[in-house]
């Protein structure tokens, strides 16, 4: 017997909610698989395993409204993001081909090199600003030199790149105030020539791959769009996270100082503990039964990645952050024909951090850990890393 979804009134983009989701989420995962938000008219996916469903079928769960306004949708066309196959097979192409394994590799000492000498010398300073001295510069750097930024944009980047993922919301204020920002780096991507960007860059191989004819014309702007407005800001908040928990659980970061094979494990777990994306779009193609409940055609969906990734049926104990779990199933890059594309370098960028800390600090402490309410990125904005101990 088909069932009308679990309802609630809850603000899922309430200031109070976006700082501490947690508690929320797990009220209604105890409602249902899916639930009706009233307030919003969304319907939001809580629990693992119905999320990895909707994530995985993509003709039932459309990626053309992603997100929670139309007038981002609208300028959002055209990139893989906000597409379905066909379309978004080839776009995707473009996008990971230079974000493989084999693409990566060469990169891969060029990134441990950095984190390294980047650690060393805020360790041997004694405290540092764990924002904009490491989490924020040491991914801005790297997606720079990639895509082949000129300086004047490598400055408005991280601008830029909080506002692309503020408008993602529903049209309240903070995407309001957000979409003129957002519109200079859409602008900027709908202009940028190859010659802009660096010889021998990725981004210069995305007008290559244009000009071949194996994107559509004029869709390379998109594509490194999406380099910065997808990828940066959740790279970013991992970041924060990864020094933020260890700070909190110092007997935690012992472990993987102990034993450095620990260090995938514990980036799995930072990124199962702490999703850096606070929900993400879908739109419905037809009526659906969802956990015995029926979503109709055309309804707006909310994919609630830490909701799943805290979801007791699947994770033993999963209030509790332990490096050795090694959830490598968790859902914080998706999953399915969206996965995220950038996942590769996100965990060799997570990856050399973890290490380059476990070698070069012994122990460190943190001060409070400031966050703002934001539609999408769930991020720390200060956090002070003090009584820094180096090796």
């Amino acid at each position: 017997m088909t069932n009308a979804p679990a309802t609630s009134d809850v603000d899922l983009w309430a200031d109070d909610i976006l700082i501490d989701p947690y508690p929320t989420f797990a009220a209604l995962r105890e409602l249902g698989a899916v639930v009706h938000l009233t307030r919003s008219d969304v319907y939001a996916i809580t629990r693992y395993d119905t999320i990895r469903d909707v994530l995985g079928d993509w003709e039932t769960f459309s990626s053309t409204s992603i997100g929670f306004n139309p007038a981002v949708n609208e300028a959002l066309a055209g990139t893989s993001l906000r597409s379905d196959p066909p379309e978004h097979t080839q776009l995707r192409a473009a996008l990971s081909a230079n974000l493989t394994p084999r693409a990566l590799r060469g990169l891969a000492g060029r990134i441990e090199e950095k984190a390294d000498a980047t650690v060393r010398e805020l360790a041997s300073r004694g405290g540092f600003d764990g924002i904009d001295d490491l989490a924020r510069a040491f991914p801005l750097d790297i997606i720079a030199e990639l895509i082949g930024f000129p300086d004047e944009i490598k400055a408005n980047m991280s601008r830029w790149g909080l506002a692309a993922n503020e408008v993602v919301g529903p049209m309240n204020q903070r995407t309001a105030e957000n979409f003129p920002v957002a519109g200079e780096l859409y602008g900027w991507c709908s202009t940028v020539k190859a010659e802009d960007l660096a010889e021998g860059s990725i981004g210069r191989g995305i007008f290559d791959a244009e000009a071949r004819g194996e994107i559509p014309e004029g869709s390379a702007g998109h594509i490194i769009h999406q380099y910065l407005a997808a990828g940066l800001e959740n790279t970013v908040a991992s970041f924060a996270n990864i020094l933020a928990l260890f700070g909190r659980h110092p007997e935690q970061f012992a472990k993987v100082r102990d034993d450095e094979s620990l260090a995938a494990s514990a980036l799995n777990e930072v990124l199962r503990y702490w999703a850096p994306i606070h929900a993400w779009g879908r739109i419905t193609t037809r009526d659906v039964e969802i956990d015995r409940a029926l979503v109709p055609a055309g309804s707006q969906i909310a994919i609630l990645f830490g909701s799943g990734n805290r979801d007791e049926r699947h994770y033993e104990n999963p209030d509790v952050f332990d490096v050795t779990r090694n959830p490598i199933d968790h859902l914080s890059f998706g999953y399915g024909p969206h996965g995220c594309a950038g996942q590769g370098l996100a965990r060799m960028e997570g990856l050399a951090l973890i290490r380059a800390l476990a070698k070069h600090v012994t122990s460190f402490a943190i001060g409070d850990e400031v966050r703002k309410p934001a539609n999408t990125t769930r991020s720390i904005h200060e956090l002070a890393v003090r009584e820094v101990v180096p090796a």
